[in-house]
């Protein structure tokens, strides 16, 4: 599953005895070498479905990591870009990944070259970076996008109509917030088994020991998702992501949930 330059069996054992917050401060230098990093082609997929939701000219990136989803608004917003997250050590990652003044990030090549002689020209929107606790987002309403990758395994259910409210309150009137979400795996697979015992290790984890670190897939299912959206203020719909592909049915493996301030 790991790459050499992942973490250790040894380095995710500290981890998951830490807290949700600490544990990714240690995990964050060898972040994107491992499978928790979003998928580039879950990334790509969700990028060409929200460019004909635009355009955009702000966009916040909600629990950020190490900036994947902040490469995906520096291709859709014309302006700024923020992203928002907890973690010290995640957002240092993100910071070495995209340097100040809206710079090409090194991965995708060097910045445009200006006459010679001459710097580099800023390409792309300006991007910054907030420590803070996406369940109090310290901004006015001043966004017309937001979105957030992989990152709702970390909130309670009872945790998650908040989190929506918080991200209502931080877009302007007709902003959107938009994520992608999988298809449930069919009971009884092996996808299925995996998740469901993955679960309850963490809770019998979390019963027996302290600091909590809250990671569960199974607690973010779609009708509950929209009932919160909806109480929180969005006007909900979905989009398939058809570029991930179909279930043996016929409906989509996933789908992008855009919720719109109106």
């Amino acid at each position: 599953m790991f790459t050499e330059q992942g973490p250790t069996v040894r380095e995710l054992a500290v981890q998951a005895l830490s807290s949700t917050e600490h544990g990714y401060d240690l995990l964050a230098p060898k972040f994107d070498h491992t499978p928790y990093r979003t998928p580039d082609r879950v990334l790509d997929a969700v990028t060409d479905e929200v460019r004909r939701l635009g355009p955009f000219d702000t966009g916040l990136d909600v629990c950020c990591g190490t900036g994947a989803g902040v490469g995906v608004l520096r291709q859709l917003c014309r302006e700024r870009v923020v992203g928002v997250d907890f973690s010290a050590g995640m957002l240092a990652q993100a910071r070495a990944a995209f340097p100040p003044g809206g710079e090409r990030p090194a991965a995708e090549g060097p910045a445009a070259e200006g006459p010679a002689g001459e710097a580099p020209v800023a390409e792309g929107p300006a991007v910054d970076w907030v420590r803070a606790d996406a369940r109090s987002l310290p901004f006015a309403p001043a966004f017309d996008l937001a979105l957030s990758f992989g990152a709702f395994g970390h909130f309670l259910p009872a945790e998650r109509f908040g989190l929506f409210a918080e991200v209502y309150g931080s877009l302007r009137p007709g902003g959107q917030f938009v994520f992608p979400i999988g298809a449930p795996p069919p009971v009884g697979s092996r996808a299925y088994w995996s998740l469901l015992g993955f679960d309850a290790a963490m809770r019998v984890r979390n019963a027996l020991w302290r600091p909590r670190f809250v990671m569960y897939y199974r607690t973010f299912r779609l009708g509950d998702v929209l009932e919160d959206l909806t109480r929180a203020g969005f006007v909900v719909r979905l989009k398939p992501l058809t570029e991930l592909g179909r279930r043996p049915d016929g409906s989509p493996r996933a789908r992008l949930v855009v919720a719109t301030r109106e």
